[in-house]
């Protein structure tokens, strides 16, 4: 059975608590409310991205198409000009003055429907551009979330870092006190993901919490002050009072 100082084997019991301490902050540090909001917004706003990107592409196909119905527009009230011009000045025979006249009907015509179809596309723009400004707010309202979330994060991460160094100085004071060998022992068990040291209050374990029989308390408490103990359940060391 290993021995060391009985103050030292106390040390332990602080060593224990420090590293509790620790491990709780690099929980909190870890599951940190913000960070679920960061990853959530960072989903959502990629998901926006991509809606207001083909809202745009749906406003620049319209813009494009009433582009040409414009450019259409004036080409044949343009030509229509010209034949009431020519129509007007008597130009060619009473043939071609009867085809002017009907090409100006036909012209006039065509212009109505190309109006008819540059007023649904506007419409259609109007319907577009209020979408795309929706989508547009629902970002701007995803990125100022997450822009929130990310201040609050840095401010407990900031915190909590103090904490941690805190923690550390604290841990690296009372491992400079502790035998080497106690401490080998003492990270041994604790690397198994267990809590390395605990008081012995009364029959309870007070790493685990578990009883211990009454068999083992009596070889526990006929143990010289300097052994290092045990706990039968978790394998702790038991530190006596």
């Amino acid at each position: 059975m290993p021995t060391a100082d009985p103050d030292a084997q106390r040390r332990l019991l602080d060593l224990a608590e420090v590293d509790r301490a620790v491990a709780a902050a690099q929980h909190r540090r870890a599951s940190l409310p913000e960070l679920a909001v960061i990853a959530a917004g960072a989903g959502r706003i990629d998901e926006l991205n991509g809606r207001l990107v083909l809202a745009q592409t749906e406003v620049g196909d319209l813009d494009r198409a009433a582009r040409k119905l414009d450019d259409e527009i004036e080409s044949v009230r343009l030509r229509a000009q010209r034949d009431a011009e020519r129509l007007a000045a008597g130009a060619g025979g009473a043939r071609e003055q009867e085809n002017l006249q009907r090409e100006i009907e036909s012209l006039a015509r065509r212009q109505s429907t190309l109006e008819d179809e540059a007023l649904e596309l506007m419409e259609r723009r109007e319907g577009a551009d209020a979408a795309m400004a929706a989508v547009q707010g629902e970002l701007d309202v995803a990125m100022a979330e997450v822009e929130q979330a990310v201040v609050r994060r840095d401010d407990a991460f900031a915190d909590l870092d103090d904490e941690l160094s805190r923690l550390d100085a604290q841990r690296a004071e009372l491992v400079a006190q502790t035998p080497q060998d106690l401490l080998a022992l003492y990270e041994r068990i604790r690397a198994s993901g267990k809590v390395a040291a605990g008081r012995l209050n009364g029959s309870q374990c007070g790493a685990c919490r578990m009883m211990v029989d009454n068999v083992a308390l009596a070889e526990l408490r006929s143990a010289a002050p300097e052994a290092v103990l045990r706990c039968p359940e978790c394998g702790a060391i038991l530190v006596r009072s």
